[in-house]
């Protein structure tokens, strides 16, 4: 059984919030999955392995963009591009969650075709990656009429996940909250919009409506673009167990105090980050990593600990077997190191910096799905590859 091995790592970023960083230079991965974290020398190579020599860079999981308005296929109409996603990925996001079909032209509104466009989804999605990356797709849009069969049914077909609720004729908390209550009898994750209108046809939606509601997640309480006040998301943190969800598309200023009443609740297991792209802000490939740069230069929270709300806080919540370096999980990996020019020696001193870091190679399932990116500055070091035939090795 052949292998890859990624040795010389500088920094293991794990992903898991409650121990961000961990001790050792190289991963092992094995049909997809890590097998071990550890030393170089524990893991002596064997014929028809793969070697990615890491040269000091530092390694994280894939991360995730909880917020993401996917439709069908890699393109959005909402900014008429193609390969939106594909783009996203050389920004270091290699899962990306639908927070709702809501772009789709023509989008049916009624119980029956909002239920089939979510089946759909899931399974399309589940049959299509863009680049590489992995969408979860198929976010159900609550409407008025849907029964507790449908969420029954649409369990059984793929649909794991309900989009922003407010974006549908369901909007009110004695509307939603019954349906939210399905949704989690059969183990789908919620999400709900928080905050000032997004779209024709949204709503505000304040904090006292999302506890009513009940959903897992508080959508971007940093604004969809506008934000709630900030006491407003001080009752969600200080009042509630529910995720906070941190976007690009939102208000800056309110990004910080968010993350700022979460550091003072030690409740920094309970933030996510997402793009919440495509919109009118546009399309923003490193949307994700932008926001890791905000919090992390801006807010007491360290670089690895804004990483892991963008991997294994969002993968945890979604139970996806990936997020975090760990035996076991899908080895979806990022190599990234300090971009040429600038002040950080490494990555994560040039993400508490304010500059984004150089992507240098992005692993999917332990498969090297870009060895450049296109769309980050250039990293300071850069990973070799090569190949062991036994007696000799030949790079790639």
């Amino acid at each position: 059984m052949s292998r890859v091995i990624l040795k010389n790592i500088g920094t293991i970023v794990s992903g898991d919030i409650t121990k961000p960083l961990l001790e050792g230079d190289a991963i092992s991965v094995e049909d997809g999955k890590i097998g071990r974290i550890g030393r170089f020398e524990d893991m002596e190579p064997k014929k028809g392995d793969t070697v990615i020599d890491c040269a000091g860079t530092t390694v994280t999981p894939g991360l995730i963009d909880s917020h993401c308005h996917v439709i069908l296929g890699d393109y959005t109409s909402r900014q008429n591009q193609m390969g939106f996603i594909e783009s996203e990925l050389h920004g270091g996001v290699t899962t990306v969650i639908s927070a709702g079909e809501v772009h789709l032209k023509g989008r049916p509104k009624d119980p029956a075709g909002t239920k089939a466009l979510a089946i759909l989804a899931a399974k399309a999605w589940a049959n299509f990656r863009p680049g590489g990356a992995k969408v979860l797709g198929g976010a159900l849009i609550l409407e008025k009429g849907l029964t507790k069969q449908d969420f029954e049914e649409m369990a059984r077909e793929g649909v794991r996940h309900v989009g922003e609720i407010g974006l549908g004729s369901v909007k009110q908390p004695e509307d939603a909250a019954p349906m939210v209550e399905w949704a989690r009898e059969v183990g789908m994750t919620v999400m709900m919009h928080t905050g000032g209108t997004s779209i024709p046809g949204s709503s505000t939606v304040t904090a006292e409506q999302v506890i009513k509601t009940n959903p897992h997640i508080a959508a971007h309480v940093n604004g969809g673009p506008t934000a709630v006040a900030i006491d407003e998301v001080k009752n969600l943190v200080d009042n509630t167990k529910i995720m906070v969800e941190i976007v690009h598309c939102g208000n800056p200023k309110m990004a910080v105090d968010a993350a700022n009443l979460c550091v003072e609740a030690k409740a920094l297991d309970r933030m996510m980050i997402g793009n919440d792209a495509p919109s009118g802000t546009g399309v923003i490939p490193l949307g994700i990593l932008r926001v890791i740069n905000h919090l992390a230069s801006l807010t007491p929270i360290k670089a690895e600990e804004a990483i892991c709300m963008a991997s294994g806080n969002t993968a945890q919540l979604y139970k996806l077997n990936r997020g975090i370096i760990a035996e076991g999980k899908e080895a979806d990996l990022v190599i990234m190191d300090s971009p040429m020019g600038s002040v950080g020696d490494d990555a994560l001193a040039a993400i508490e910096a304010g500059d984004v870091p150089g992507v240098a190679m992005i692993l999917v399932d332990g498969d090297i799905v870009v060895s450049t990116s296109r769309n980050t500055p250039p990293p300071k070091r850069k990973p070799t590859v090569t190949k062991n035939f036994g007696a000799s090795a030949i790079e790639e």
